[in-house]
């Protein structure tokens, strides 16, 4: 034990309710904040049987328990209508939505696209927007107030857009990121409604999603023509090459054109929304743990981060990565996952009824007691090669089983090779004394955009 280590920073967090909420309580926590409805029982137990609105739900948080529905009985556990109605009109019916033989076929036709190999081709286009983005906030390094939410949201957007079509952003990007924040903030919180009624019966709130719909439409067509209007190159210059060329290995087919654009509006509401909280989150807790920012400055001070050096340094950025980790343990972008069972089931020795809601919950999971030491705190080293490592089913950052994220080897590379830049360039501390609490609307928000202060690193 080292004594003379700096305490561990234990980051704020919304208040754990004591006892169960009821059934207003809890809807109420699902329009607001829904990291408070869960009790302080949740993250000290295996599982917690709850009724909702008339329904049995399970919270699992045993990772056998969790193996067995996410992958042994995959195939039993269906997302729920609310989940349809309130994402399926931004990302359509894509690889996150899609279920059947529709799910296969894109799966199928993914995964090989997205291999590790594509990494390098990519990294370059993360190295890029950084560079452009790093000079950008050198500008505001004299002690003004800088809002790294908005800039972190910008750059991922920015990437999103080089990675996926070749693209600066500078033309889109505004849309995409009011359509994408309107989205967020009206119409894609959950409910009354949303949770009670079958997928068939719209809602007045369903009539303003597809609404949106049309329009968001419209934007991702202007784009697929925009990058189609671009000259042919020899080989892939970025993921919608990689996709327009992929075939399912069973039949040969390709993607459709709505399937194509399903398939890149997800990747881009999913992919530049995530990766911009985790980068904020990870530079929240750094500005707050000056020794561990410290920590990551002097293990980045040898490392070419340049495009043509990306890809290499990339398995050198060993600490930067251990934060992303941790911060992607204490703020899971994708908070809850809900699953509806469509027959009975026995998991770890309790019976799931047919129609009952199965909920793990990965904000939950990376705070139970019994699953990690000091759940609450911030310690990347226990992401390091020689701390114990945790059950693979208690860090759910992605998912797991057929259903996880495909997308996530791009993710942590991107949010690794950000934050590395960022810490190598700068010095970074929190402008003011405001707490900052995390919201769960969607995804796992600040409850303000933080300021920070920014010093250019010698």
């Amino acid at each position: 034990m080292n004594l003379h280590a700096p305490p561990l920073f234990v980051p704020p967090r919304p208040e754990v309710p004591t006892q169960e909420l009821g059934w207003y309580e809890t809807l109420a926590a699902l329009r607001t904040n829904a990291l408070q409805m869960w009790p302080q029982a949740a993250y000290e137990k295996d599982l917690l049987v709850q009724s909702f609105l008339g329904r049995k739900r399970f919270q699992l948080n045993a990772p056998d328990a969790i193996h067995h529905v996410l992958v042994d009985n995959a195939a039993n556990y269906t997302r729920t209508p609310a989940t349809f109605r309130i994402l399926g009109p931004i990302i359509g019916n894509g690889l996150v939505l899609s279920e059947g033989e529709e799910w296969r076929h894109q799966r199928r036709t993914i995964a090989p696209a997205l291999a590790p190999r594509i990494i390098p081709m990519l990294t370059r286009h993360v190295a890029t927007a950084t560079a452009t983005s790093l000079t950008r906030l050198a500008a505001c390094a004299d002690g003004r107030a800088v809002d790294l939410l908005a800039a972190m949201q910008f750059l991922a957007l920015d990437i999103a857009a080089r990675s996926m079509f070749s693209l600066e952003i500078q033309r889109h990007g505004a849309a995409l990121r009011s359509m994408i924040a309107h989205f967020g903030m009206r119409l894609g919180r959950p409910y009354f409604l949303d949770m009670m009624l079958p997928r068939g019966i719209p809602t007045p709130h369903d009539l303003a999603r597809w609404r949106f719909r049309s329009q968001w439409i419209k934007l991702m067509d202007e784009i697929i023509e925009a990058r189609l209007r671009a000259p042919k190159s020899d080989g892939p210059r970025d993921l919608f090459d990689v996709l327009l060329a992929a075939r399912d290995p069973e039949t040969g087919a390709a993607f459709s054109r709505a399937q194509l654009r399903d398939q890149m509006a997800t990747m881009i509401v999913a992919g530049h929304e995530t990766t911009a909280l985790t980068l904020f989150w990870s530079l929240y807790l750094l500005a707050s743990a000056p020794a561990e920012q410290e920590r990551l400055a002097q293990d980045l001070r040898a490392i070419d981060l340049d495009p043509d050096h990306a890809a290499d340094a990339l398995p050198k950025l060993v600490y930067a990565r251990a934060v992303v980790d941790e911060a992607l343990r204490l703020y899971p972008p994708a908070f809850v996952i809900v699953r509806k069972a469509i027959a009975p089931d026995q998991v770890g020795g309790v019976t799931i009824p047919k129609g009952a809601m199965v909920s793990i919950a990965p904000w939950v999971l990376h705070r139970h007691v019994r699953l990690w030491k000091d759940p609450d705190a911030f310690n990347p080293a226990r992401f390091l090669g020689e701390a114990p490592k945790a059950h693979r089913f208690a860090y759910l950052p992605f998912g797991a089983g057929p259903r996880v994220c495909v997308g996530s080897q791009f993710a942590l590379a991107e949010a690794t090779l950000v934050l590395a830049s960022l810490i190598q360039r700068f010095e970074i501390a929190l402008a003011d004394d405001m707490p900052v609490l995390p919201v769960g609307i969607v995804t796992t928000q600040p409850d303000h955009p933080a300021p920070f202060r920014l010093r250019v690193r010698n």
